[in-house]
């Protein structure tokens, strides 16, 4: 399934997310599968989870059912069970192949208020140049010192956002990373740019995930990682029908 986290809904945790989704899974009436045990739950897979605080139009999550069901009216049934803002975009039968797998890099968009956006371009223009960028993050085992430049496939600036009722600048930074370990996130990112470049938004950034995927070696571009099974479903489906034809 691939669902959203929009608006306000952002600040929600994963645990946040976790609980209202198995909610949902009960009021729809799903057919759930558990998992064995003294406290069985429900089987549900969780892959990537974008940071609290930040939107995303590009979650994903399995779950395992005990009887079949059709994968867009399930969708709907518990989207119409989920709060506004944590939206089921699509559902699909899965094939084969651990879906985690397929979740290779990510693709952000970093608004800066009050930045203008040839500030925006220098910045990731010397980010870029840069051999390596090391960052800080304070994590359960103490401070952690890694590479934020290693993982960054691209880093561009866009047009200035139209979107604002005031005259003040906002940059838009489009950022593409790969998922490594330790995980590179756009909070890292941002920290780089102030490193290498002095950029220091005067207000937090807001941050969305636009997708993640696959990476298609070719074009360097994200793609959709639930592509492979609505293939093999489309495969499946002619298979049957020229069986039934012959």
């Amino acid at each position: 399934m691939h669902y959203a986290k929009r608006g306000r809904l952002r600040f929600t945790s994963h645990r946040d997310f976790q609980r209202a989704f198995e909610r949902a899974l009960r009021r729809a009436e799903v057919p759930m599968a558990y998992s064995a045990g003294f406290t069985p739950h429900p089987r549900v897979s969780y892959a990537n989870a974008a940071p609290t605080g930040t939107s995303s139009e590009a979650e994903y999550l399995e779950i395992a059912l005990t009887e079949e069901r059709d994968p867009t009216a399930l969708r709907l049934l518990l989207d119409e069970s989920m709060p506004s803002g944590l939206d089921i975009v699509d559902a699909v039968e899965a094939g084969t192949g651990a879906l985690a797998d397929r979740l290779q890099a990510s693709v952000w968009r970093l608004r800066l208020t009050g930045v203008g956006s040839a500030e925006a371009e220098e910045a990731a223009g010397r980010f870029l140049a840069a051999e390596s960028v090391e960052v800080q993050r304070r994590t359960k085992n103490g401070l952690r010192t890694f590479d934020a430049r290693a993982a960054v496939m691209r880093l561009e600036a866009l047009e200035e956002s139209a979107d604002r009722s005031d005259d003040a600048a906002c940059a838009i930074l489009r950022l593409v990373v790969r998922h490594v370990t330790p995980a590179v996130r756009p909070d890292d990112v941002l920290s780089g740019l102030r490193a290498t470049a002095d950029l220091a938004p005067p207000v937090p950034a807001g941050v969305t995930r636009l997708a993640q995927g696959l990476i298609d070696q070719e074009t360097g571009t994200v793609t959709d990682p639930l592509a492979p099974d609505r293939e093999a479903v489309t495969a499946a489906a002619t298979a049957a029908a020229g069986l039934t034809t012959s």
